[in-house]
């Protein structure tokens, strides 16, 4: 029998035709991939396409979902707050301090098997002061260890250069490393060479004729005339899910294979 653990990571849920979109299309998908465990980052899920809600968490983890990761829109809805303290399904970056709502992590069980996702913010470009990542990362993984060998990062942050250091300061350290908040999938998904499976970011859930999953025509007259506007996500087709397949060795912790996909829907989306 394998050891082998089959893990879907998809990157920001972008607004309620992402949502919509990703659930239409996540039977097929634990069909196709013969999925083990999902994990998802949901931070911009909700109506605005900024931070999530409680009902939003519940359809993802009735949908299938074990993990849902976040970043710097998790405190928009004031109403999770309390709902962050009460579950073990949504979790915020660990590297905020310490008095904010909620968990940096996630343990849970997939066949038997104890598996941890750690949620980490970058600080290039992020208006959030907040801990170190790489110590907060050596902080928890001191803890996560004596619990299970495979751990998953999802590091939420803006610059390719910040997520690049951070995975490969935990290369054989962790099972997997995956970036998020850009919304623009990369196409350097690989295997580290100490043995972690890794991509820059893996994009986004949403519709593809926008910027970054909002309406594209607010955001080029936000570049134009450099007023402030409100961003609306996304409803138009096509739209795509994008994220990675992952085959981690549930012995040794290590990663097997990464494959990264991007699932294509022309369709609209009451």
């Amino acid at each position: 029998m394998s050891s082998n653990l089959r893990f879907l990571f998809v990157g920001d849920i972008i607004g309620p035709a992402g949502l919509a979109v990703f659930l239409k299309h996540l039977p097929e998908l634990k069909d196709k991939y013969s999925l083990d465990s999902i994990v998802v980052n949901g931070e911009n899920s909700a109506k605005s396409g900024r931070g999530i809600t409680e009902k939003i968490v519940h359809k993802l983890v009735a949908a299938g979902v074990d993990t849902i990761t976040s970043g710097n829109h998790i405190w928009v809805n004031r109403e999770i707050y309390d709902f962050l303290n009460r579950t073990d399904k949504l979790i915020r970056p660990a590297n905020f301090p310490t008095e904010c709502p909620g968990h940096g992590y996630a343990i849970y069980q997939v066949n038997g098997k104890f598996v941890a996702v750690m949620n980490l913010q970058g600080r290039g470009f992020m208006r959030e002061t907040i801990d170190c990542p790489f110590k907060k990362a050596e902080s928890l993984l001191t803890f996560l260890k004596t619990k299970t060998n495979t751990i998953f990062v999802d590091f939420h942050a803006e610059t390719t250069a910040e997520k690049q250091a951070l995975a490969n300061f935990l290369d054989g350290k962790i099972s997997g490393f995956f970036g998020t908040h850009t919304h623009v999938q990369t196409a350097d998904e690989r295997i580290l060479p100490k043995g972690t499976a890794y991509i820059t970011d893996l994009g986004c859930c949403g519709s593809i004729d926008s910027v970054i999953g909002m309406e594209k025509e607010v955001i080029i007259n936000k570049f134009v005339t450099q007023l402030p506007a409100k961003f609306v996500p996304a409803s138009i087709p096509p739209f795509a899910i994008d994220g990675v397949i992952v085959d981690i060795d549930s012995i040794s912790g290590f990663a097997v294979k990464i494959e990264r996909i991007k699932i294509i829907d022309n369709s609209a989306i009451e």
